[in-house]
């Protein structure tokens, strides 16, 4: 199955509480190309994103308080199209089954996903950023799921 991106992206931006300070730093640097998409994110994220660079930013919950599942199912609905994630390796969190289940979602629906500032970079500036583009989802209407 085909899902079209648009040339217009929903992107969702969360990051971690010792990531947040890099991800504004990052949306403010690419501010420019950032403008011209769809933004949403997690609670605190959205809006320190937001209020540091009056970018408009729809905030879902914050993500231990059920975020992450509300871009999860977003991405399952076909309405993000992908996701700028600063998430911290080095501190554990309290809703990392929640993460994982995200990252998880994310893959199976084949959503570009960038989980620091390279990864982030390269997407950005690929030049698929301004075209449209068909994402390939399997078809998992025939998948038995082992018991």
């Amino acid at each position: 199955m085909k899902i079209r991106m648009e040339k217009q992206k929903n992107i969702a931006l969360i990051a971690h509480d010792n990531k947040k300070d890099d991800l504004i730093d990052w949306v403010k640097e690419n501010r420019e190309i950032l403008s011209k998409h769809f933004l949403c994110g997690t609670g605190t994220t959205s809006k320190r994103i937001s209020d540091s660079t009056d970018l408009p930013v729809k905030a879902f919950r914050s993500g231990p308080l059920g975020g992450d599942q509300q871009i999860g199912a977003r991405i399952v609905e076909g309405k993000i199209d992908m996701v700028i994630f600063f998430w911290d390796p080095l501190e554990a969190q309290p809703h990392d089954p929640d993460v994982k289940a995200l990252l998880r979602i994310a893959v199976l629906y084949d959503i570009p996903i960038a989980t620091n500032r390279s990864s982030a970079d390269y997407i950005l500036s690929s030049p698929l950023m301004d075209e449209e583009y068909m994402r390939e989802i399997v078809d998992f209407s025939n998948l038995r799921i082992p018991k």
